[in-house]
């Protein structure tokens, strides 16, 4: 049977409301746009410590974008409670490490849930650190990410660093959506490709079979259209 993480969620966010606290979140962030429902969200029932943490982002021009977007939103937009800013430590080279072997791997694959689990395992070292209440991420924002294998993943992770996953699935509610219109409303730069050079190269694979593909159609209709029946 299939688990509802939000319903996991909304369970937990009732009790910590009868329970009249603010627990503080390590909350791994991808990007603006993915975390600026996640903010609007969480932000309610949380202090959040939110945690840019991505070498898999290339080239580096590509991710100093992102953390200058990440800062400028989180100082526009208005929360409830508190909301601060940590940035990892950037190096690629463990990203690309990580990838060996899987570089041909299609995305959303083992390559991809590696990549998840080299980014939530060092939001959940820093939360044990911190003494955080619960740590996540908000990758599970992505109709393109899988949120059974990041929740799996963020489960296990607790339990070896001693710190409680929050669950997660945050395109539910319509919560992709509702990311969409706050990067309109703060004018967020919305990339086209999750950060790494794997899922660039894909991107621009798809955008050229499609550039094909519709001057293959063009080319067709114009043959039809100027063809002669005798």
């Amino acid at each position: 049977m299939n688990r509802n993480y939000q319903k996991d969620l909304d369970r937990l966010l009732q009790n910590i409301e009868k329970e009249n606290r603010v627990p503080r979140l390590f909350l791994h962030s991808c990007c603006a746009p993915c975390s600026s429902y996640v903010l609007e969200y969480l932000s309610e029932y949380f202090e959040i410590t939110l945690f840019f943490y991505n070498p898999n982002i290339s080239p580096r021009e590509e991710y100093e974008k992102r953390v200058q977007e990440l800062r400028r939103m989180t100082e526009e937009m208005k929360f409830r409670h508190p909301v601060h800013v940590k940035e990892g430590v950037y190096r690629p080279e463990d990203f690309y490490e990580m990838a060996k072997g899987l570089e041909n791997v299609p995305e959303g694959g083992e390559r991809c849930f590696r990549c998840y689990r080299l980014r939530m395992e060092e939001a959940a070292k820093l939360a044990k650190e911190g003494k955080y209440d619960y740590f996540t991420t908000t990758l599970s924002i992505s109709p393109l990410k899988n949120a059974p294998k990041i929740n799996e993943i963020g489960e296990e992770l607790g339990e070896i660093y001693g710190v409680a996953h929050l669950p997660s699935d945050f395109k539910k509610k319509n919560g992709y959506k509702r990311s969409i219109e706050l990067s309109a409303e703060y004018g967020l730069y919305r990339q086209n490709y999750c950060g790494c050079v794997f899922s660039r190269r894909e991107q621009e694979k798809k955008k050229e079979a499609g550039e094909r593909r519709a001057q293959e159609s063009q080319d067709s209709s114009l043959n039809f259209t100027g063809s002669v029946v005798h």
